[in-house]
């Protein structure tokens, strides 16, 4: 006589089973989460439930390896987005089979980029978007209002991920954006949409369903106050590239990867907000500069950065004040807070610039957020000149990266800074020692000077 099956219990939020009834999950802690549910139901899911991945024959597959030279390397194309600061993040375009998670504050853009992304696609396949905040009469109306071309598109407007697999099978699209991917819900992982199981299990079929149709995915991520990608952490490591989508006070946005498995991290899509959308900004060389009129004011020097394959001009403001109650503070946005107390503390200790009392504050105009290490000589020659009250010459830019003992160390690519500062009109250029008589050859029009360490950084500058 078959034995009848117990039902079980099954939490919502995270998906741990129990064979009684809890009030509060033993697991992740939620109170109420536990859903009674059929054991087989379980295991079924646990086998792949015998979908469309799933066996239901009874037979056993016996799995088979292949020598990796045998790959056609075609199976990893990418797709040319038409937006060219979207694809130099990406690496070079739309990696097919790919997922990509975009996540930025709300209003910020996200849905306005993938909208525009949907429309200038350079693929002859559909693309589907996929929509649970929106109604089709809102996108169209945006669409409109934007001027986009819309003949490709196929939109579908649910979160019902059985709903979707089903839209997918038909229509077999080469690109498929979730808008967003809290709002995906499905009664396998519970009731409620936007609860951490159902985020998990629902990427993970969409994830797996683009893999297996030479297809690529978009996926839309709220973000916490803390300004990172809400939901499960694991669910950055189920895709492919993370891009994080910030903004400053004016109508810049700036395009970021935090991860990309098929390119650099490295690199920057800068964006500007307008009546048609995101206007994408392919030479950004003068756009962290502020122009002026007469002699800079003190604690104003440029700074040539990288970010990734393109080098910038940008302008470190700085202002030193006293402390108020007797300890020093630093106030840094743009720049990390450590980097600067280094850099001051270097400043202090070689120089004998007093600056343990002094609150210091450091912005770039712009409002870009500098990470590369050769906007340290630059930074330092802002603080030294807002601490003395003397200004730095004009046209002149500065690179190079300092040690605790105050040495200043090669940094990447300076032939290529060098050419932007020139290109702009700079007529000086501070850099480290080394390769300064190729540099001086090359750039005759550009007067370089080599330094080894911080004193004659400030010397060359200020003429001390």
């Amino acid at each position: 006589m078959k034995s009848k099956q117990r039902p079980v219990f099954r939490c919502s939020s995270c998906g741990h089973t129990e064979p009684k009834w809890l009030g509060r999950c033993p697991d992740c802690g939620e109170w109420n989460t536990l859903v009674e549910t059929a054991a087989a139901s379980i295991a079924e899911l646990g086998r792949g439930g015998g979908g469309r991945r799933g066996g239901g024959t009874g037979e056993k597959a016996i799995p088979q390896s292949f020598p990796l030279s045998s790959v056609d390397s075609d199976e990893g194309s990418r797709i040319e987005s038409g937006i060219g600061e979207l694809d130099r993040v990406l690496g070079g375009g739309i990696m097919r089979r790919g997922a990509i998670l975009v996540g930025g504050e709300p209003g910020i853009g996200k849905s306005t980029l993938l909208l525009q992304t949907a429309a200038s696609v350079k693929t002859k396949g559909r693309v589907l978007y996929v929509t649970g905040e929106e109604s089709a009469g809102q996108l169209k109306m945006r669409a409109d209002r934007l001027l986009l071309s819309s003949g490709k598109i196929e939109i579908f407007c649910s979160g019902n991920l059985p709903d979707i697999e089903n839209i997918l099978e038909s229509v077999k699209p080469v690109v498929v954006i979730i808008d967003s991917v809290q709002t995906l819900y499905t009664a396998e992982a519970g009731l409620a949409p936007g609860t951490v199981n159902q985020m998990k299990y629902c990427s993970f079929e969409l994830i797996s369903w683009v893999k297996e149709h030479d297809a690529a995915l978009f996926l839309v991520a709220h973000v916490t106050k803390e300004g990172v990608i809400a939901g499960p952490k694991t669910l950055e490591h189920m895709v492919d590239t993370v891009l994080y989508f910030e903004q400053t006070d004016t109508d810049k946005r700036f395009l970021r990867a935090a991860k990309n498995r098929f390119g650099s991290v490295d690199e920057i899509g800068i964006f500007t907000m307008s009546e048609r959308g995101l206007c994408a900004v392919e030479d950004p060389s003068l756009l962290f500069l502020v122009r002026r009129e007469g002699k800079l004011p003190p604690g104003i020097a440029t700074a040539a950065v990288l970010e990734g394959s393109r080098a910038l001009l940008v302008e470190i403001q700085a202002l030193t004040v006293p402390a108020k109650g007797g300890m020093s503070r630093v106030y840094s946005d743009r720049i990390d807070n450590a980097r600067v107390a280094r850099v001051a503390a270097t400043l202090e200790k070689t120089l004998g610039v007093r600056l343990s009392d002094q609150d210091i504050y450091v912005n770039v105009a712009g409002g870009i957020r500098i990470n590369e290490v050769g906007v340290e000589l630059g930074l330092a020659a802002s603080i030294y000149s807002a601490r003395t009250g003397l200004p730095l010459p004009q046209r002149a830019a500065i690179a190079g990266e300092l040690t605790l003992a105050g040495e200043v160390m090669p940094v990447r690519r300076l032939s290529g800074r060098i050419k932007t500062a020139l290109n702009l009109g700079f007529e000086t250029f501070i850099c480290p020692s080394g390769d300064e008589a190729t540099l001086k050859e090359v750039f005759s029009q550009c007067r370089c000077t080599a330094v080894q360490d911080l004193k004659s950084a400030v010397a060359a500058l200020f003429g001390s």
